[in-house]
């Protein structure tokens, strides 16, 4: 974290704050700008489409942190309407990384070698290719309707008007009385709060049984329902690197550090094997299916769950590396 006396000289926190949300909007309207050129359903869409939501998440998070230095009623309306497009522009990609990951982790468990757990590998190897046969159909549709929501969003009047918004971002921020003072008084809080959050959020999170690589324990205390208050560190996580980011921005500095970098990273695998472990659930419940099927989603399902618990440890390796806990040295005779 940047403390006050790091802040570029005497700035004040609007000439800190201004340039960094003009860059990301430029960010964002250059991405829209590919995103058009290059058409729908090919591999620079995608890309385009998901420096679309980076820029939008940037912009939101900084109105976020930063609010009380700007227009509230404006921040407020900007922040909805990027969370909106953000949410429906993801929706495609989404279905399609957790199909993508659910077929690789069937392949994997009913591949040559594999022991199917507690049941017959012939079971498994059946049931799989029906359970991705069911995944597929299932996520390719939801994937159909993810692309057919973000063509009419981005056809709407609303997106037009959200495109419009971030254009006049581009060269005029408005900001606050608030934003007039030296960016070392009213930044540097703002970004400290955004960091206060996190360190209270990550306290709150069972870290210390998350620093057992193989938490079997975990996995049958109800590990599902506390998916939300890790879901909800993700988004902390993400609001305070985009609070560091600001500052940096003053400083002419730009990467984050690389601890948030691997955390994040672990935390957006956390969400992804969620995500994809409900997807199976899902599917098993899936009327009049065959045994062998329901059998080989329940693996998938607990397979998931496994990585949920993997990226846990992940995380607490990250960001409590000293409170892994190790085997006390063996006790040595007395001479």
């Amino acid at each position: 974290m940047q403390r006050p006396e790091n802040i570029a000289g005497q700035e004040l926190a609007g000439e800190v704050l201004a340039p960094y949300l003009h860059a990301q909007a430029g960010e964002f309207l250059r991405s829209l700008r590919l995103h058009r050129e290059a058409g729908p359903d090919n591999h620079s869409s995608e890309e385009a489409a998901r420096a679309l939501r980076a820029a939008a998440r940037r912009i939101s998070g900084t109105l976020h942190t930063f609010r009380p230095l700007l227009d509230p009623e404006w921040a407020d309306r900007l922040r909805a309407e990027l969370a909106w497009l953000s949410g429906t522009l993801a929706g495609e990609h989404s279905c399609s990384a957790r199909l993508t990951r659910l077929l690789d982790a069937l392949h994997r468990l009913s591949g040559p070698g594999v022991p199917a757990p507690r049941g017959d590998a012939g079971t498994l190897t059946v049931g799989a290719a029906r359970a991705g046969a069911l995944l597929e159909r299932q996520l390719t549709l939801a994937r159909t309707r993810a692309h057919s929501a973000a063509l009419q969003a981005l056809g709407s009047s609303r997106f037009h008007a959200v495109a419009d918004a971030v254009a006049l971002l581009a060269s005029e921020v408005p900001l606050a009385s608030a934003a007039a003072a030296h960016a070392c008084e009213v930044l540097t809080p703002a970004a400290l709060e955004a960091e206060g959050r996190l360190d209270r959020a990550v306290a709150a999170l069972p870290l210390a049984r998350a620093a057992h690589p193989y938490n079997a324990e975990a996995l049958v205390q109800e590990s599902e329902s506390q998916d939300s208050p890790w879901h909800q560190v993700r988004l902390l996580l993400r609001l305070h690197r985009y609070a560091q980011e600001v500052l940096h921005h003053g400083l002419g500095e730009q990467d984050s550090p690389e601890r948030l970098i691997a955390a994040g990273r672990a935390l957006d695998r956390h969400r992804d094997a969620a995500e994809a472990a409900s997807a199976a659930s899902a599917a098993a419940r899936t009327p009049r299916i065959a045994p062998a099927t329901a059998y080989a989603l329940g693996v998938l399902h607990a397979d998931q769950r496994h990585d949920v618990e993997a990226a846990r440890f992940a995380f607490q390796r990250v960001w409590q590396p000293v409170a892994v806990t190790a085997a006390p040295p063996a006790a040595t005779a007395a001479p």
